[in-house]
This record gives structure tokens, sequence and C-alpha cells, in this order.
């Protein structure tokens, strides 16, 4: 695809609202971890819905869609309704790979918060004795300067 002039134009994106969500501010960890439990709570209730649709026979109403899509994606798993079709058991891994990812990025998150806590702690301990030494360096050369200062006039303004 070219304009006019000749150039290249890049096709549009596919979703822009999401593209424009995700790029308006810089990935932290804990924005990461609010972007995917928005995706592992629609993909918890699509997988229940899904799981009535594709296996009728083990889950006969969404209703034991969705709690076993809520037991599966917070890996506890009683192992009380299970799928059996082919369709369902791909929902199933789906569901499986999201719960995993979700507790994955919010143990990171909250790792990630531990060490940038210690990390600002440190830092500001060793910037403050940083600071204090050199205030005192400073203190010290305003003294030694103050006194060449007085041992020069002293010299200049006494006769040899």
């Amino acid at each position: 695809m070219t304009t006019p002039e000749g150039s290249p134009v890049a096709p549009p994106p596919v979703h822009p609202r999401a593209l424009n969500l995700l790029q308006r501010k810089p990935l932290t960890a804990p924005r990461a971890a609010r972007i995917i439990a928005s995706v592992t709570v629609s993909m918890t209730v699509i997988g229940g819905v899904l799981m009535h649709f594709t296996d009728k026979k083990t889950f006969p109403n969404i209703g034991d869609g969705m709690w076993w899509a809520v037991q599966t994606v917070t890996t506890v798993g009683y192992g009380d309704l299970v799928p059996t079709s082919t369709a369902g058991r791909l929902v199933a891994a789906v569901v499986m790979l999201v719960g995993i990812s979700f507790l994955a990025v919010i143990t990171a998150a909250i790792a990630s918060e531990f060490i940038e806590s210690t990390r600002r702690r440190i830092e500001g301990t060793s910037t403050d004795a940083v600071s204090a030494k050199l205030d005192q360096i400073g203190a010290r050369l305003d003294v030694i300067e103050a006194a060449l200062r007085n041992i020069g006039g002293h010299s200049r303004d006494e006769p040899h």
C-alpha cells in the first residue's frame, strides 16, 4: 500500500483502542498486574461459558462451567468437574495457562515492589550520608580558606 507520492503507508492497527491504552503510560509491574488481572477475569468468564457449550454432558449449565473455570484459574482444581471433549480440553488448557500467568505476574509485581522499596531506602540512606559528609568537607574548607586569607592578609600588611 502506497500514498499517491509513492511512499509506503503502514496498515492501521487491528485494535487501535487497545494499542492506545497500552501505549499511554509506561508498563510497570503494578500496571501489568492490573492488565493481566483484567484478562484473567475475562478469560475465566469466557472459559466458563465456553465450557458449557463445548462439553454439555459434563457441564449441563453455565453455573457448572463458571465453577470449573474459577477453580481452574485459581489452580485449586478439585477435580469434581473435568472436561471430556477435545474442545473442552482446549478451553481448559487456555484457562490453565491464563491462571498460571496471573499468579506469576502478581508474584513478580509484589516482589518488584519489595525490591524497589528496599532500593529506595538503601539509596536514601547512602545519599544522606554522602550529603552530610560533603557538608562537613565544605565547612572545613571554609575554615581553611578563612585561615589562609588571614595569613595572607597579615603577611601583606606587615612590613618585611
